[in-house]
């Protein structure tokens, strides 16, 4: 099965139990909302890579580490949408969750995802539980506080801000989970996989900056200049958009040479560059050189 439908039919299973008995009605549709349609499913199909690479002997152990990453995610943007923070009308080309259902339901369908992740490792914990327990540490330590995305919201609260742990804690915690969650499921050390996380996370967070500075809001599905507009740090209004662009590209080149000696090296390294062409494809890249 591929990983695009391992990861589908796993986060399915996953809503349906939260689903099931006599359920709240609007707060299990808001579920299977918040998470669908699913975009790129970055974060769970690096870790579902990573396992693979590292010769994963517990599928399923696999599969929920995946969902409960993706469900963390989820329940970022359930909750960063909010009006408290960056009150976005839209998410992934549809109302976002708290326009949909109410701010209520919202907040308790980010509450309930973060909620449910924690649960589905646990379930499928029994085979290991001993990488069970540190897939729930590693996961919980890059979702609060200090190192987790919970920090990187919190920074924006701040007077004076740590651009390095602002960065890595709003959009590097996930892709570090991503990658040491991956090689535990599959029986392996974290510690090594941390650097292509953090690498792939920086990436991504430059790339973001790209985007939201020369995307319009039809192209991203959401709505476009946020950095600007809330005054955030960014790559573009520090390094100019090529500048960025550079930066993004060493970023790049530094996370495939961290990859970890394994059994799927090859193959791992082959996917790290697909994303990067994902991420920063050449009709954007094309917008960065004056006269295009």
């Amino acid at each position: 099965m591929a990983i695009a439908e391992r990861i589908a039919t796993a986060l399915t299973a996953a809503i349906s139990v939260g689903q099931n008995g006599i359920a709240p009605g609007r707060l299990a549709a808001a579920l299977d909302y918040s998470v669908t349609p699913g975009g790129a499913r970055i974060r769970p199909t690096i870790l579902m890579s990573v396992a693979m690479a590292c010769r994963e002997d517990d599928p399923e152990l696999s599969d929920a580490a995946a969902v409960a990453l993706e469900l963390i995610h989820c329940a970022s943007l359930v909750h960063d949408d909010l009006p408290m923070f960056d009150d976005a009308d839209m998410r992934r080309g549809k109302p976002s969750v708290h326009r949909a259902f109410s701010q209520p339901i919202a907040l308790l369908s980010g509450d309930s995802l973060i909620v449910m992740a924690f649960e589905v490792l646990a379930r499928a914990g029994v085979q290991h539980p001993e990488r069970a327990l540190e897939l729930v540490q590693l996961l919980g330590k890059r979702t609060g506080m200090p190192f987790g995305i919970c920090a990187g919201q919190g920074w924006e609260s701040e007077a004076e801000i740590d651009l390095s742990a602002y960065h890595q804690a709003k959009t590097g915690a996930l892709f570090i989970a991503a990658t040491q969650m991956g090689a535990v499921a599959a029986g392996q050390d974290a510690e090594p996989w941390e650097e292509l996380g953090a690498r792939i996370g920086e990436a991504f967070q430059v790339a973001d900056d790209l985007r939201d500075a020369l995307c319009s809001s039809q192209e991203l599905g959401k709505p476009a200049g946020q950095d600007d507009l809330h005054g955030r740090p960014n790559a573009v209004a520090t390094l100019g958009v090529a500048g960025a662009v550079e930066r993004l590209d060493n970023i790049l080149a530094g996370a495939i040479s961290s990859i970890p000696a394994c059994p799927g090296e090859a193959a791992l390294a082959q996917m790290v560059q697909a994303y990067a062409n994902k991420i920063v494809p050449a009709a954007l890249r094309k917008r960065t050189v004056p006269g295009e």
